[in-house]
């Protein structure tokens, strides 16, 4: 940690300032009818996860679909922890967001009668996943949504410029400090992307590595869910990938992709949630077996027609899809946790908030729907600008601070990581985790997000969702603590801070 001079961006005073620019921070951004500031941590889009979604935008848009069996869907995949209301909410404005995608030009596939063509994907009871250009959905939406911004001229998008710092004056932001400076401001919206970077393996951009969250969570900002953290069932594991690894979509197995291993048996329900394919196959792989995606004969036609980005990535590796079943691992791919918010996107600090994989407000629960992120990004970005509409962020004239702490972000944690918090978890495994990182928590961001997931998975001693305990013993442990809410069956969500970290100390330079 080192203290650095800032220069005063004074140009952007009281304007919002939007610290990511993936589809969360683009669709707040467009959706906000007053000047605002967009941080991108590279040219917009660049190491965006919302870039490499390849099955689409789940939406019930199909003549047999509604938004009540979408709901329904996510409810059950969320494993008992999903806000019913969020859920509601957000499969209710599904159709809506589809619409005004088209409108402003984003290219969904259709039928040949014109209809929208429709994926389905797992967990999902109807086909109901809009793609567009095949494999490449994510990468078609921003295109769309980033000449947008680039043509809106209320909009400064700051490039190469990453959120540094939150500043607090009478216990609400008062201003931030970014890459390039300083700005006074009262409103700061956190749609920086998820945490799976941190994590070996993982399917995430290197980018999203949580920095953001940690620089929130230094500053008292209440996270929740964090030990929720969803592993992608079909990785390719071929190849080697010093960085993210190349994701095999759920939309090959809804299209009737096989799993097997190496003798050909089938030894899953590959249409079963995330949560519990991941498992199967980790399981299948302990015992010593290979598995594979087999889909040499899909119904719909040739695999590199329906899914050309996935047949380059095979390629690149010496597999060709539609000869050879192609190896497969779960890898870390979304985080269902993050700043808590409410349905308005508002954080526990006046003047933050956040949306995206950046927040969260119990869309997903315990374990995320396929392809509901990205409409739930799309749609809390319209929910912040929606509520930043009735509040007048002028009139902040928070001085620079006379210098800033600059955290590093370099402890490396992503193998402890997958060891003692990835796919399956025990309470031996998560104390020897926290006593690892205990000695980086203050002044490094990745050890302080990577103790947070860890804190939380120890605090939860039930098995849920995403978040298997091979140690569950619930049954004989009382209700766990700091619980806000309780959902469905009577399940606990978990609020934490950097203070639930008994060994974590906050150093005033660190706010």
């Amino acid at each position: 940690m080192k203290a650095e001079n800032m220069d005063i961006l004074s140009r952007y005073t009281d304007l919002p300032v939007i610290a990511g620019a993936g589809l969360a921070g683009l669709s707040t951004a467009l959706h906000l009818d007053r000047p605002c500031v967009l941080l991108s941590a590279g040219l917009p889009g660049d190491n965006a996860a919302s870039s490499l979604a390849q099955g689409g935008l789940a939406a019930a848009v199909g003549p047999d679909d509604s938004p009540g069996l979408h709901a329904a869907d996510t409810m059950a995949a969320g494993a008992g922890l999903c806000d019913p209301v969020i859920v509601n909410r957000i499969t209710a404005a599904g159709p809506r967001t589809v619409e005004t995608l088209l409108e402003w030009g984003v290219p969904f596939a259709r039928t040949s009668d014109n209809a929208l063509s429709l994926h389905l994907e797992a967990a999902h009871s109807r086909p109901r996943i809009v793609y567009a250009n095949g494999d490449a959905s994510g990468a078609a939406i921003m295109k769309t949504l980033i000449a947008r911004v680039r043509n809106t001229s209320r909009i400064t998008v700051l490039e190469n410029t990453e959120l540094t710092g939150l500043h607090m004056e009478n216990g609400a932001i008062g201003g931030v400090s970014t890459s390039q400076g300083f700005i006074s401001t009262r409103a700061c919206i956190i749609a920086s992307g998820g945490i799976g970077a941190l994590y070996t393996g993982a399917t995430s951009p290197m980018g999203c590595s949580g920095s953001a969250l940690a620089i929130a969570a230094r500053a008292g900002v209440e996270l929740i869910d964090m030990e929720f953290t969803q592993f992608h069932p079909t990785a390719l594991d071929a190849g080697a990938y010093p960085g993210r690894r190349p994701l095999i979509s759920e939309a090959v197995r809804g299209a009737g992709a096989r799993l097997v291993d190496e003798t050909g048996k089938n030894f899953t329900d590959e249409l079963a949630p995330r949560d519990v394919v991941a498992r199967a196959i980790a399981a299948h792989q302990q015992e010593g077996h290979k598995v594979f995606l087999d889909a040499r004969s899909l119904s719909a036609g040739p695999f590199s027609q329906l899914f050309p980005g996935i047949t380059a990535a095979c390629f690149a590796v010496g597999i060709n899809p539609e000869e050879q079943p192609v190896p497969v691992r779960p890898a870390m791919h979304y985080h269902m946790g993050g700043i808590a918010t409410d349905g308005r996107g508002r954080s526990s600090l006046p003047g933050l908030w956040a949306a995206g994989e950046a927040g969260c407000n119990g869309l997903h629960g315990a374990n995320r729907l396929a392809s509901n992120s990205l409409l739930e990004a799309f749609v809390s970005g319209e929910w912040v600008a929606r509520d930043l509409k009735g509040i007048r962020t002028g009139a902040g004239k928070m001085a620079c601070p006379a210098s800033v702490a600059r955290l590093s972000a370099s402890f490396t944690v992503g193998n402890m990581l997958m060891q003692h918090a990835g796919i399956l978890r025990n309470a031996a495994g998560l104390k020897q985790l926290l006593q690892t990182l205990s000695p980086h928590t203050d002044c490094d961001q990745n050890a302080l997000i990577a103790a947070l997931v860890a804190q939380a998975a120890l605090n939860r001693h039930q098995s849920r969702g995403s978040h298997y305990r091979a140690d569950d013993v619930s049954a004989a442990r009382p209700p766990m603590h700091k619980s806000k809410e309780s959902f469905g069956d009577g399940a606990l969500r978990q609020t934490i801070t950097v203070r639930d970290l008994t060994f974590a100390k906050v150093p005033e330079q660190c706010l």
